[in-house]
């Protein structure tokens, strides 16, 4: 029986975005060819372009992928703290700690900056920005952290840990600089406690 064409897209679009995951992670975006993974997932260029354009829109997809698995892991790791604040603190902790992992160091915060530019910019950040706004909302209201306006707070959160992360994937010695980053980042958030918290 055939398959419905519907699955057989999600199906190609699959094998394609895990064909360069393995490549982007491993040799980088630069030096991937996009023979390569179409050949990998027995597929052709044209299917390729068809699906995402060209190897940037790919990039793009496996981006959102590893994007998506972060914030699961992330959600894990707040729900798992003894306290909302330590939940809220644990997460931003954990975000900045990820950018040691070789897959999310190299596609995530070195490629990715490199060639779709300020990760700031990113469609994705938005939707970081939005839930880091709803933490500090209950936080607030809960009396945990100072009266401050959320949705400031959350983009200066999220500056600070994109950046930390992006100094730790670019350093020389990155288990070094993620100890200063994390002790520095902790640091910033203690001063949006107030003392109930």
């Amino acid at each position: 029986m055939n398959k419905p064409r519907k699955e057989m897209i999600a199906e190609t679009r699959a094998k394609l975005i895990a064909a360069a995951r393995r490549a982007f992670g491993t040799v980088g975006f630069t030096e991937s060819s996009m023979d390569d993974f179409t050949a990998e997932a027995g597929l052709t260029r044209g299917a390729l372009y068809h699906h995402f354009g060209d190897k940037k829109g790919l990039l793009q997809a496996v981006i959102r992928e590893i994007d998506a698995e972060m914030t699961a892991r992330l959600n894990k790791v707040s729900l798992e703290a003894p306290t909302p604040w330590q939940g809220f603190v644990d997460e931003c902790v954990a975000y900045i700690r990820m950018a040691l992992e070789p897959e999310i160091q190299r596609i995530m915060f070195r490629d990715g900056p490199a060639v779709l530019g300020d990760i700031s910019q990113w469609p994705m950040t938005e939707g970081c920005i939005a839930a880091l706004s709803g933490s500090l909302d209950r936080l607030k209201a809960d009396g945990v952290v100072i009266d401050i306006d959320t949705e400031a707070a959350a983009r200066l959160i999220n500056g600070a840990s994109s950046h930390a992360a992006l100094w730790i994937a670019n350093s020389d010695e990155p288990q070094e600089t993620s100890k200063k980053a994390v002790e520095g980042f902790r640091a910033l958030l203690d001063g949006l406690r107030t003392t109930k918290g």
